[in-house]
């Protein structure tokens, strides 16, 4: 009976972990910020950019088939992944830099104006909460939806939209909360990283040496945050006491990303560099350059780190080595774009967008990435210069 019993919960279980791995609850994914999700058995993986309109620095959200992209304008696309062709669209009213987050058929989203709540089936706006600038991505957690705001508030809504949590802290709260076991995380543009329960009572705070805007990870009992202090910190959960932090010698805007099976979070710097360090006393592992600087979070996949630069490349590096796998430059040199927005990937495909408003889907199996559109502009301008080359020859051989 006790064996029936046993294999009748597993299957339980089995039958739920598809549905639960779904959900997009927070900023990268999940509290690890891997931005990673298996593809469906009978997804292909195909290369294909799109055209949003304007600049995407928010990062994407997946879904079932479909990648959520929004651009600054304040315009949702909803995109399916195989094809990368449009299924619909959502005029938010009012730009944004937050990302979507996304929990059983409903997308929440921070916007200028507050946040918005949108139901991806029939395409409504459920509800609209008005407040300052939402630029935190926010967090789903125990049917709540946690996010900071602009006026210094860190504000927590039901499934209609009404306010169960509100705590005023001090700054603007422009960093995305993570939540893990009642308690929330939250940095601060007033230097601060804040621990609060989920009952409204502040555990701790720690004083950073400057702005935080980068969201927070949680490890071993252990929360690591960057600064704009040029440093990374990890904080004892319970008290708030420094066990290590690490100066990468410009701001940190990027969020750091776990990988709790090698015991490395990876994160980078306005310097310019990729870094791996070890979660358990932030010694550095390597550092990767890339000669401009990094404010996008990395993405994980397997034994891969990914991530974009502002020089308008988006590397594919070795987790181990920090060695180059594969590097794509969809701007081709002439058009490049800055990639402020974090990659997310879905089995083998990439998904990423720029600072020129295209979202790109590359095969990160294969290292292959579409032909973008630069690269036709890139083509027209070579072949005028050809031209007028030839011709300043001709005209110069003409005057012997």
């Amino acid at each position: 009976m006790y064996k029936k019993l046993l294999i009748g919960l597993i299957i339980f279980i089995l039958c739920l972990s598809p549905i639960a791995a779904e959900n997009w609850n927070s900023f990268a994914g999940d509290v690890n910020h891997n931005a990673y999700r298996d593809e469906s058995s009978d997804f292909v993986t195909n290369l294909w950019t799109f055209n949003m309109g304007s600049p995407v620095h928010s990062s994407p959200a997946i879904y079932k088939d479909h990648v959520y992209v929004v651009s600054q304008d304040g315009i949702l696309k909803a995109i399916d992944m195989e094809t990368g062709e449009e299924e619909w669209d959502f005029d938010l009213k009012s730009p944004t830099n937050s990302s979507p987050i996304i929990h059983k058929n409903r997308l929440y989203i921070g916007c200028e104006d507050g946040l918005k709540a949108i139901n991806i089936n029939n395409h409504d706006l459920v509800w609209d909460y008005d407040c300052n600038n939402v630029a935190s991505t926010p967090f789903f957690y125990d049917d709540i939806v946690y996010f900071g705001s602009d006026d210094g508030h860190l504000y927590g809504l039901d499934d209609d939209g009404k306010v169960t949590f509100n705590k005023k802290l001090d700054g603007e709260l422009k960093s995305s909360p993570i939540v893990v076991d009642d308690t929330i995380y939250i940095g601060s543009t007033n230097s601060k990283i804040y621990s609060i329960g989920t009952d409204k009572e502040k555990n701790w705070e720690f004083t950073t040496g400057d702005e935080i805007l980068s969201s927070p990870t949680y490890v071993n009992k252990s929360v690591i945050v960057g600064s704009t202090d040029g440093n990374v910190y990890c904080l004892d959960k319970s008290n708030g006491d420094l066990k290590w932090k690490v100066d990468l010698n410009d701001k940190v805007i990027s969020s750091p990303t776990l990988d709790k099976h090698d015991n490395s979070v990876y994160i980078g710097s306005d310097e310019g560099n990729m870094t791996c360090l070890d979660v358990r006393d932030g010694t550095v592992k390597w550092s990767h350059p890339t000669g401009d600087k990094i404010q996008s979070t990395a993405a994980l996949k397997d034994n891969l780190v990914v991530f974009g630069s502002n020089n308008g490349n988006l590397y594919v590096l070795n987790k181990y080595t920090g060695l180059e796998e594969f590097v794509y430059n969809p701007g081709t040199i002439l058009f490049n774009s800055a990639i402020t927005s974090s990659p997310a990937i879905n089995g083998n495909s990439l998904l990423f967008g720029d600072d020129s408003g295209q979202v790109y889907s590359l095969n990160i199996e294969k290292n292959e990435g579409p032909t973008p559109i630069q690269f036709f502009y890139s083509l027209a301008i070579l072949i005028v210069v050809v031209i007028l080359a030839i011709f300043a020859v001709r005209k110069l051989k003409g005057r012997k």
